[in-house]
């Protein structure tokens, strides 16, 4: 969890109160949050002379990104307090008649495609509500803009540079600026050299450095305002003495960017000259026929079912009950007035994790107090209880473990080649489930066979006595258009046999005795239809070696016969491929048919 450290004096003086470390400990502790240190209990460090004044460092929840500064914290508690009230975020039309633009260029498809923005009029800075400015943008970037990958900030001394402003992507060695705190003006190249050792910005330059182009945002007069997602210009600098604040979002993500936006807007709204204000700009897209005004501020619309709070938080509290609770965690609530059961709720725009009522009904147990929800004990049976399929898995994992078999448990990645290309598999491209960005060529795939992680696992301890007898039973994955996810589990168990000897008979014989256990009796295909049981047929697979192989059939009680799986003896390029010296025979079959 991202830890905010925040002035102590600064912060009681805006919740309207002192407390002592443990009253605030047991707040955070209320709230959902944590206080991870009070820097006034210990011996705190002399700054230019002065020592440093007392400090609260508060752990924040991962989703809670309006609550990455001081001022997010202090307003949530305030409003969990009873102290104040959901502010009114509202968009103003600008004072000289004409929304600012942001026009952007097809070429920004490329490297870094949305952006969004806003401007904040008339604020008031201090050195406290500049340095909480940038402490929240650093936040940022670290949690939900993934290290600057997903979305990068800009912010600008409005009145030091001119609209319409433009996004571009562009040649690095035809952008020419003065970075941030600088005195030389660089080109692209000029710049990542220039960084290329900064301990700070350095971890930065590897998201566009090898890219042919650099996206750039510049205004009206072609000065440059960023260099996304790396630095800000030095001419639009931000000083205590900035009354306009351009704010541009650049991103990779299409969510995200508007998320990040509302969340720097609401917090710092707050300061301007008319609070919660902020005054929008207009993001023209000629390429794609898209125009749109940002930020939007409207807080969100949805509902949850009174029926589904109480059962999940053990309570019999009524719709109004509920509504307080949740104004508490500044949602605006109130019951509904077609079904009594339903609750209409605006969530505030700031509260991008909020995604489906379970969201709802955590915040309504915050509000209520967690220490003061209703001990309960489950009923008997409703716990504890395996499901089907690992209670199956179970059983065949003892019987394997009994008949001398060892069970391992590779990792469910693994790379292309070793699920297809070394089993002499060919990928039809609509099995495997792909990673879009693998760190590394050993995993970029979901594996479809549970060969891959035992034969590696051969691998590694082949020097070890012979034979190796190693299972698994576990998961593999598959694509299914069919499914909300687009894919789906299915449980299989696998064997391998590695000896001095091909063992075909040592796999036939498990495949037997596991057979056995699930109540499958051998028949013959071909047999009267109602005969429950299961056969082997020769297979041409080219895992296995000519003539070495056969396939699984069951007919099941609805009198259909499936193949569920084959077992046989490796081909030798298999092994090849493996590092494996020694003949191996394998078994693999699908363990959910037995259900």
């Amino acid at each position: 969890m991202p830890t905010v450290t925040v002035d102590k004096a600064a912060l009681y003086e805006a919740l309207g109160q002192t407390y002592t470390t443990e009253e605030f400990d047991e707040l955070c502790f209320e709230f959902g949050i944590e206080l991870d240190e009070d820097t006034s209990l210990t011996e705190r460090p002399i700054v230019n002379g002065k020592q440093e004044p007392p400090q609260l460092k508060i752990e924040i929840p991962a989703n809670r990104y309006d609550m990455l500064c001081h001022e997010g914290i202090s307003l949530m508690l305030n409003i969990f307090r009873d102290k104040a009230v959901v502010p009114n975020f509202r968009v103003v039309a600008p004072l000289e008649g004409e929304i600012h633009e942001i026009r952007v260029d097809p070429e920004t498809a490329k490297i870094r495609p949305f952006v969004s923005g806003a401007i904040l009029r008339n604020i008031k800075f201090t050195q406290e509500r500049y340095d909480s400015f940038i402490a929240l943008q650093d936040k940022l970037h670290q949690n939900l803009c993934r290290q600057r990958t997903l979305v990068s900030m800009g912010t600008h001394d409005l009145d030091t540079v001119k609209g319409p402003f433009n996004y571009d992507a562009l040649k690095p060695e035809d952008i020419n600026f003065i970075p941030l705190n600088q005195e030389k003006s660089m080109n692209g190249h000029e710049l990542m050299q220039h960084y290329e050792n900064d301990r700070n910005l350095g971890r930065y330059l590897h998201i566009i450095r090898d890219s042919p182009i650099y996206p750039v945002i510049y205004d009206s007069n072609k000065i440059v305002c960023s260099l996304p997602p790396i630095i800000n210009s030095n001419h639009s600098k931000i000083t205590l003495n900035t009354r306009n604040v351009f704010i541009e979002v650049t991103a990779t993500d299409k969510t995200k960017v508007e998320i990040v936006t509302r969340i720097l807007v609401a917090m710092f709204s707050m300061y301007c000259d008319e609070p919660f204000t902020v005054e929008p700009l207009k993001i023209v897209s000629p390429h794609n026929h898209e125009s749109r005004e940002v930020p939007n501020m409207s807080p969100r619309s949805t509902t949850a079912e009174v029926s589904y709070i109480n059962a999940c938080c053990g309570l019999k509290l009524t719709p109004e009950q509920i509504c307080k609770f949740l104004n508490r965690m500044a949602y605006t609530a109130k019951p509904s007035p077609s079904d009594q059961n339903l609750i209409d709720i605006e969530v505030p725009v700031t509260r991008a994790d909020v995604l489906h009522q379970c969201d709802i009904m955590e915040d309504v147990a915050i509000g209520y107090g967690y220490n003061n929800l209703p001990k309960t004990f489950p009923a008997t049976g409703t716990v504890a209880k395996p499901l089907p399929l690992n209670k199956l898995s179970d059983i065949v994992r003892e019987e394997s473990a009994m008949a001398g078999w060892t069970e391992v448990m590779p990792l469910i990645l693994c790379s292309h080649d070793e699920n297809f290309a070394w089993l002499n598999r060919k990928d039809d491209g609509k099995s495997a489930v792909k990673l879009a960005n693998p760190k590394t060529a050993e995993y970029q795939v979901v594996r479809t066979s549970l060969l891959p992680g035992l034969l590696k696992t051969i691998r590694e301890n082949r020097k070890h006595a012979l034979p190796l007898k190693v299972f698994e039973c576990s998961d593999v994955a598959f694509k299914d258009e069919s499914q909300e996810r687009k894919s789906r589990n299915e449980r299989h168990f696998t064997a391998a046999w590695c000896g001095k000897t091909s063992g075909f008979e040592v796999v036939h014989g498990l495949l037997d005795r596991l057979m056995l256990i699930l109540s499958q009796g051998f028949t013959e295909q071909g047999a009267l239809e109602k005969e429950v049981g299961y056969w082997i047929d020769e297979t041409s697979e080219e895992t296995y070696f000519p003539g070495r192989a056969a396939s699984v059939w069951i007919r099941g009680k609805d009198g259909k016969e499936k193949a569920i799986g084959s077992f046989g003896v490796l081909h030798p390029s298999v092994l090849e491929r493996f590092e494996i010296p020694y003949p191996v025979s394998t078994l693999e079959f699908n363990l959910e048919v037995f259900l």
